[in-house]
């Protein structure tokens, strides 16, 4: 009779652990889940806003260079450091506007430069500087 109690608590006990294994699986999933739908999203933001650039028409605007920014991005542990540069320029109607622009455009333009700004959609394309007299 003896044997027969440890074989029934030990059935309870296989069950309950069961159980854990179950929860712990269904936990994991669900956070791999919504890991995997914010990737999915970043990626879908991404290639959506360079077919909007794509589609977009060449503008050409006279404006002043008011601002410029970096911003660091990673470079903690063993992961390299990405520097991503800014600029922001005024047009003509004190609208503003600020691009992502390369490293060599970046150390080029100066703030108070005035010239023609040519981007497309939020993409920055030159800058061509106009010299005053």
């Amino acid at each position: 009779m003896e044997n027969l109690h440890f074989t029934v608590e030990r059935m309870k006990q296989m069950g309950n652990d069961f159980m854990e294994f179950q929860s712990f699986n269904m936990i994991f999933f669900i956070v791999f889940g919504l890991i995997a739908i914010v990737m999915i999203m970043g990626i879908v933001k991404t290639i959506g806003a360079g077919l909007s650039n794509q589609a977009a028409e060449r503008i050409q605007r006279s404006c002043k260079v008011v601002d410029k920014r970096t911003r660091v991005r990673g470079g903690s542990g063993d992961f390299s450091a990405s520097t991503y540069y800014y600029i922001t320029f005024e047009f003509d109607g004190g609208e503003r506007m600020e691009l992502e622009v390369k490293d060599t455009d970046f150390g080029m333009i100066v703030i108070g430069d005035r010239g023609e700004l040519h981007y497309k959609g939020t993409r920055f394309l030159e800058f061509v500087r106009v010299m005053e007299a």
